[in-house]
């Protein structure tokens, strides 16, 4: 019965999407208060009504109803209580429902904080948000229905993939969800502008907290998903440009473009155009991400479906939305004229500079994302494009714009000098050459690319600092500390956040350029040295876990004779999905991880092993923190919570006749 009610709450808040599309853009085209005013109670019911349903689903998997289809193909009775409630969105059905529940919390919070909106654009922003939902109602409600019933309910289940029971990957869509269906409100922003024909400072400072909130949900999203791939495929890597790994990556990089470009309409009233164009690139590249997940068309081992049928509906829903988008913003962009000037030097060229880098190097992954489905299509031919385009074509975008990063938040608004910018960031510049000059001189036989990548990370850290004390002006030190506590929380957000990319960028640098690796065959008692570490293989045992059969190695880590730690590589069989996994064990530190991996028996008795000494891994991820914790301290400022201005009272609106 939970089942069919959250099936009709969920049919229930169709309709209300129905009327919220419309009802809202008709009171604020002929200035209905009440007609305006109907988009927020409607956004809230939806949002509540989405949830019942949520709740209802998650019931049913908690509770093991193999009755419902959905829990039958993705979950098991054995299965651990965290899994069997990620289990609701480990599949294309559950997901989907998830990511409109999330929708519908984005309309429900514009509807509960955007009391400083003028009422004419929170009502139309409401109506295209809505139609956003709408679309995806009739997508899960047509195509995808996650409450159908079996007619006789089987015994148990057939458990979820074995790749996807995993803390990780348990957190890893909400967050990217969040970040994902956030850029929805960029979007719906910038089509209600262009509606309303008027885009100026204020509403630059209201699309940026959404952008930010999109944004910083993003990069928890992926850094979970990095990391997860990291420890539980076994392949010791961070990043593999997989197709939906870089349909994530696409619309972070649009975004990050957007929320800079946002700054300057607030600051200057400029880029006007173009910032509302990035609005709609970025929701563009979030429905590409879910296109390219859930239709088949490319392979990956995180997609979700492989259903054409369902790939044409995302389609449609793309080509409607993005098209209609665009063609707005072609009839309105002639009246959006930028009323401030800059000059070629100046905070804004650097942000011009930045969003071209950042919307190039999203093209780049774009192309090389899509290019194999493109020369299916149009030559006929099978093509695999892999880490060496990427890594060509698409770093030294991102290391110029890690290079600009600071001597462009050093630049003075609409004039600035960079002698001055310069004389400021020198200190910074020395002594990051001077620490990459002594990582080159202690390096041999390697790349130098190890060096450059640490000077750029530390030029980037550095300037960050550096631009945090310029803001405390002159005068004693002492003084300058106590202006230093009381600086704007955006300040100190962009600070964390550009020092958070340095750190991520070190952190790639080392483990690229310092990793080593050893693949042997080793008998149980075997030591051997990778580096200045020694590994040894003590014993290989064979563990019942919960839902699978684990065989998990103990070996021992050494390092000058002395004993480091113990640690249990292990590979586990899930019986009932009859799928092997890799489970890693990683001993980590601040500066290495020490990772090791056991494969197949051989047939002499030993066994493969993997070893792999990561420099400095955890800085990867320590910086995506670092840059989302500045997204959430930028985000507490109250300069970006409350809108630029309260609403002005219409006067020109008449009662609903």
């Amino acid at each position: 019965m939970i089942i069919e009610l959250g099936h009709f709450a969920l049919i229930l808040a169709f309709g209300i999407a129905l009327l919220q599309m419309v009802v809202p853009l008709v009171g604020a085209h002929k200035g209905w208060r009440g007609w305006m005013q109907f988009a927020e109670p409607a956004a809230t019911s939806q949002f509540i009504l989405v949830g019942f349903a949520f709740l209802a689903l998650t019931w049913a998997f908690v509770t093991s109803d193999f009755s419902v289809q959905l829990v039958y193909l993705n979950s098991n009775s054995l299965k651990p209580m965290i899994y069997k409630i990620s289990g609701v969105w480990g599949n294309h059905e559950g997901s989907l429902l998830l990511w409109v529940l999330i929708l519908t919390l984005y309309g429900a919070c514009a509807a509960w904080f955007g009391g400083n909106l003028p009422e004419t654009l929170r009502a139309r922003v409401l109506a295209v948000q809505a139609a956003v939902l709408v679309a995806f109602y009739m997508f899960i409600l047509f195509t995808s229905n996650p409450f159908l019933r079996l007619d006789v309910a089987p015994f148990d289940g057939r458990d979820l993939n074995p790749l996807l029971q995993d803390p990780g990957l348990a957190f890893h869509p909400p967050f990217l969800y969040l970040g994902y269906v956030g850029l929805s409100m960029a979007y719906s922003f910038a089509v209600a502008a262009l509606i309303e024909g008027r885009v100026d400072a204020a509403w630059g400072r209201w699309v940026r907290p959404w952008t930010l909130t999109a944004w910083m949900f993003l990069t928890v999203g992926i850094a979970l998903g990095s990391w997860w791939a990291y420890y539980e495929l076994g392949w010791g890597g961070f990043w593999f440009w997989d197709p939906v790994e870089n349909a994530s990556f696409m619309p972070w990089l649009i975004a990050a473009a957007l929320l800079h470009c946002s700054i300057v309409v607030e600051k200057r009233e400029a880029l006007k155009s173009w910032t509302i164009l990035l609005s709609i690139l970025a929701f563009a590249f979030s429905l590409l991400g879910t296109f390219i997940v859930r239709s088949g068309v490319i392979t990956s081992v995180h997609a979700f479906a492989n259903d054409p049928t369902r790939g044409v509906y995302l389609l449609i829903i793309l080509t409607v939305f993005v098209g209609g988008a665009l063609t707005l913003y072609a009839a309105r962009a002639p009246s959006m004229q930028a009323k401030g000037v800059f000059s070629i030097v100046s905070r804004e060229s650097g942000i011009v500079l930045n969003n071209i880098l950042l919307t190039v190097a999203a093209l780049v992954v774009f192309v090389g994302t899509i290019w194999p489905l493109v020369a299916q299509m149009a030559f006929g031919r099978t093509l695999s494009v892999g880490p060496p385009f990427f890594n060509a074509a698409f770093t030294p975008f991102m290391m110029v714009v890690a290079v600009v990063m600071p001597i462009g938040g050093m630049v003075a608004w609409k004039r600035g000098s960079l002698r001055k910018a310069m004389a400021l960031l020198w200190p910074a510049l020395i002594l990051a050459a001077s620490i990459a000059a002594l990582a080159y001189a202690i390096q041999t036989n390697r790349s130098a690319l190890g060096p450059l990548g640490i000077f750029v990370g530390l030029w980037v850290v550095f300037g960050s600092a550096i631009d945090v004390w310029t803001r405390t002006g002159r005068g004693p030190i002492k003084g300058r500390l106590g202006r230093l506590t009381r600086l704007p929380r955006a300040d100190w957000g962009k600070a964390v956040s550009h020092a958070g990319m340095g750190v991520t960028i070190l952190g790639i640098s080392m483990l690229l350029a310092w990793q080593q690796e050893d693949i042997r065959v080793a008998q149980v008692g075997d030591r051997w040295a990778v580096g200045t570490y020694e590994i040894e293989l003590r014993s290989v045992e064979n563990i019942p876990g919960a839902n699978y059969a684990s065989e998990i190695a103990e070996m021992a880590v050494y390092r000058n004779g002395t004993i480091e730690a113990l640690v249990h590589p292990e590979k586990r069989f899930y019986v009932v999905a009859q799928m092997p996994t890799t489970e890693a064990a990683i001993n980590n530190g601040f500066t290495r991880d020490v990772y090791l991996v056991i494969g197949d028996p051989q047939a002499n008795g030993g066994y493969a092993i993997r070893t792999y000494i990561k420099p400095f891994a955890n800085w990867i991820w320590g910086g995506a923190i670092l840059m989302s914790l500045g997204g959430l301290l930028s985000l507490s400022d109250r300069r970006l919570r409350v809108a630029a201005g309260a609403a002005r009272p219409n006067r020109d609106t008449v009662p609903a006749e």
